[in-house]
């Protein structure tokens, strides 16, 4: 249900009138408690103390007050001699006797001092294969890293020093290669390439032939052995 002017009138009159959020929401019907609440906290409506407080304990009534017993008259007692204490005089107090100043202990080095060894025995321990563990004491200081080397380019072999390398290749360049890849002196053309195509003109004509046309094709030379098995 929506709230309209006359129900938030009516709910700010009942609510600065004192009426619970219960109260509030029997009168307007159609909401909950925790709506009201929730609407009265939009609306800035002053917040009002929980009757229920949380430190606040019980009270519980006073006991009714016991009557008093009579107390019996106790028989009397013999009357027990008191002695005076006797007072002992106190010996008189006797002076300690003055001690000789110990001498000084001459000043140790920093390289006389032994290290101290740890109480108890060594406890050794053997991991897999035999080899034995490190203890806490026995780990040695971390080496430092070794200075940054300098990378010196390597100089190519005099075979290919003028001719252009597989690190030379680019889009520019024609890629045909001269030789077997296992001579000193493989290298690639190198040459300028035909527009459109990885090699130069003169490769490009080696590398792309015209296909002839069909009635001067010749059949394909016949398979090794007769061809593969026909199952």
């Amino acid at each position: 249900m929506s709230w309209t002017d006359e129900r938030i009138e009516k709910l700010t009159k009942m609510w600065e009138g004192g009426a619970t959020a219960s109260q509030i929401a029997d009168e307007l019907g159609g909401v909950s408690r925790n709506a009201v609440i929730g609407k009265a906290h939009r609306l800035g409506l002053k917040a009002r103390p929980s009757p229920v407080k949380a430190n606040e304990k019980p009270v519980r009534p006073a006991p009714a007050p016991k009557k008093p017993k009579p107390v019996e008259a106790a028989p009397a007692a013999p009357e027990a001699k008191v002695e005076a204490p006797v007072v002992r005089a106190a010996p008189p107090p006797v002076a300690p006797a003055p001690r000789a100043p110990e001498p000084a202990a001459p000043p140790v080095a920093a390289e006389d001092v032994a290290p101290v060894a740890p109480k108890g025995p060594r406890v050794v321990s053997v991991g897999p294969g035999g080899f034995l563990r490190q203890g806490p004491g026995d780990q040695q200081q971390p080496i430092p890293p070794a200075p940054p080397r300098r990378l010196v380019p390597a100089k190519p072999s005099a075979e290919i020093a003028d001719k252009t390398s597989l690190l030379d290749l680019n889009d520019r360049v024609c890629r045909w290669p001269m030789g077997h890849p296992g001579e000193p002196d493989f290298h690639f053309c190198g040459d300028k390439v035909n527009p459109g195509f990885p090699y130069c003109v003169e490769h490009c004509g080696r590398a792309y032939q015209a296909q002839l046309p069909r009635g001067a094709r010749r059949p394909p030379p016949p398979l090794p052995f007769g061809g593969p098995r026909v199952r």
